[in-house]
């Protein structure tokens, strides 16, 4: 696209120039204009010859052909396109007697730009690159001046990102049934005051089909129960019934006191990155890798009763000297190694909150280099573009055809195998 590498840094947009633009590019682009023309013409002839029958009183068909639209050049990933629409003449008219027309579905009227391109427009903001630089930024990527796609092109976005979410935020989650959620709270660099820095509060769910779906983005408090008790009552009036079956998330956050409150049946499971990192935070570093080596025996172990043999190891090695690392370690034992009770697939899947930590990398990148972005508002449409753009590469869930069996109540795990009935 263009002529010219974007590369992001910490601090900057730096521009790497590329080779002069190639013939193959060039061909690349006639190619386009030629297949978006041909298109076109194939679109007018089947909308003529569908109402070929329909004839005025002098027997003249009310829909012919008429030449051609002015040109007029529409942006694209490979630079701008010229096409010329063929013009069509319908004097048919409807019920009320508003003139009909044809639209192209794939030229409509008012198009200036590609769908491609306007999804870069939102994407380029929303990686990092801020309204001032965005004009060369969009002039590096399409080739030439774009017209139309200035710094105010994103002040409208926002606008309309705002409304999307609230629209979303809304929505009921239909019949799909929602067998795990993951819940976590992320800090990033929004300052909503002189001591207060923005909290974004996630809860991503996986349906009865392995499709992961971004349930709720709400700014909050992470430690407040309250934030989070409202969170989930909207989801329960949105269709979140039956509740999941497994909830996971981090030992530190009031979301467990609201799940127990709104939706106790759901069984819990800690999240292991997180409670990794809590007890390393209370060891010298010289201890540290042993320490770590010992908490990962504990919960990559087969079996729960391996697992409960290397956490006693590691008790054992640790509890005297350091008593504050161990003693976070057993807080949260009872929900640790929840995840024996579900299919072994799973595993990789339900043990830590990582579908939400690694699609909100983006997330702070995007704030880092702005230094704040104005109103919650605009920040809480922000990461919700933004987590939507991350879900397009999510998967399907390892093992997904098992997940029927963790609805049934009749289906017991253990150990991650399914037990005979």
């Amino acid at each position: 696209m263009g002529n010219t590498l974007l590369r992001k840094t910490s601090n900057a947009l730096i521009e790497f120039p590329r080779e002069s633009e190639g013939p193959l590019l060039t061909v690349l682009r006639e190619g386009a204009r030629k297949i978006l023309a041909q298109a076109i013409e194939v679109e007018v002839d089947e909308y003529i010859r569908r109402h070929a029958e329909q004839l005025d009183e002098t027997g003249k068909r009310l829909v012919v052909r008429n030449g051609f639209m002015p040109e007029r050049t529409i942006q694209t990933g490979l630079g701008d396109i010229p096409i010329k629409a063929p013009r069509v003449n319908d004097r048919r008219s409807d019920e009320s007697g508003k003139r009909l027309r044809f639209h192209s579905k794939l030229l409509p009227p008012y198009l200036r730009r590609t769908k491609a391109i306007e999804e870069l427009i939102p994407w380029l903001y929303l990686m990092g690159v801020s309204t001032g630089d965005f004009s060369d930024a969009l002039t590096s990527l399409v080739g030439k001046d774009a017209p139309g796609l200035s710094a105010s092109t994103v002040t409208r976005l926002k606008s309309v990102w705002q409304d999307e979410y609230r629209q979303w935020r809304e929505s009921p989650l239909g019949k799909r049934r929602f067998v795990y959620i993951w819940a976590d709270g992320i800090y990033f660099n929004i300052r909503l005051g002189e001591d207060l820095r923005m909290c974004m509060l996630v809860i991503v769910g996986a349906d009865s089909e392995g499709n992961k779906e971004i349930l709720a983005v709400e700014p909050g408090y992470r430690e407040s129960a309250t934030s989070w008790k409202e969170i989930l009552l909207r989801l329960r009036d949105r269709g979140l019934t039956p509740a999941p079956e497994l909830a996971i998330a981090d030992g530190a956050l009031g979301f467990w006191a609201a799940l127990a409150e709104v939706m106790p049946e759901v069984k819990g499971q800690r999240c292991w990155v997180h409670k990794t990192a809590s007890v390393l935070d209370k060891l010298p570093k010289s201890r540290q890798p042993e320490a770590k080596g010992m908490l990962h025996e504990i919960y990559e172990a087969e079996t729960r009763e391996s697992a409960e043999k290397a956490f006693k190891r590691f008790m054992e090695v640790f509890e005297a000297k350091h008593p504050r690392a161990a003693e976070c370690l057993v807080k949260d034992n009872d929900k640790l190694l929840a995840f024996y009770d579900f299919p072994a697939e799973h595993w990789r899947h339900i043990r830590t909150t990582n579908p939400i930590e690694s699609s909100f990398a983006t997330v702070r990148l995007r704030t880092k280099r702005t230094k704040g972005c104005g109103s919650v508002d605009a920040t809480v449409a922000m990461t919700f573009k933004l987590l939507m753009d991350a879900k397009k590469g999510w998967r399907k869930l390892n093992g997904h055809k098992l997940l029927a069996d963790v609805i049934d109540i009749t289906v017991k795990f253990k150990d991650g195998i399914k037990m005979a009935a």
